[in-house]
């Protein structure tokens, strides 16, 4: 790993109406809109699915890392994130994000370190702890044949 600090950069542009590109060094563009909550299209990747997905994204990097570290074998780890925006302090905002993980291991498999580690990846996503907002994690452990 690199030393801290690290700097992120993206950028968006778009006209009056219509959809946003959103850009960032070395990486493909990304089409947005408005969700279908604030009148868009709801068929395109909008801020807010955004930054579910970033949560999500995050939380499995984070648990891959720790699974590693910890010589834990597994075999799958799907993730849903959802985020509730809602009027708080007179501003739309997040208010609470639940992860939704389901976690595949080998019939061999330790089910209760699993639960740990999904435990301790939910805690240390650094996208997630960078939010305000109240957080949950609703892990299921499946030891495959």
């Amino acid at each position: 790993m690199h030393p801290y600090p690290h700097l992120y950069a993206a950028s968006a542009a778009g006209q009056p109406t219509g959809p946003v590109s959103v850009t960032a060094p070395r990486l493909p563009a990304i089409t947005t809109a408005p969700p279908a909550e604030f009148d868009g299209p709801g068929d395109v990747w909008s801020p807010e699915t955004l930054l579910c997905a970033a949560i999500a994204d995050c939380f499995i990097l984070t648990f891959r890392a720790m699974a590693r570290a910890s010589r834990f074998e597994w075999t799958d780890l799907t993730c849903r994130v959802e985020g509730v925006l809602e009027k708080a302090d007179g501003a739309a905002q997040f208010t609470r994000y639940t992860t939704y993980a389901t976690l595949e291991i080998p019939p061999s498999g330790d089910a209760a370190k699993a639960r740990v580690l999904m435990e301790k990846a939910e805690h240390g996503c650094l996208v997630a702890a960078s939010l305000r907002g109240t957080r949950a994690l609703v892990a299921e452990v499946v030891q495959t044949p």
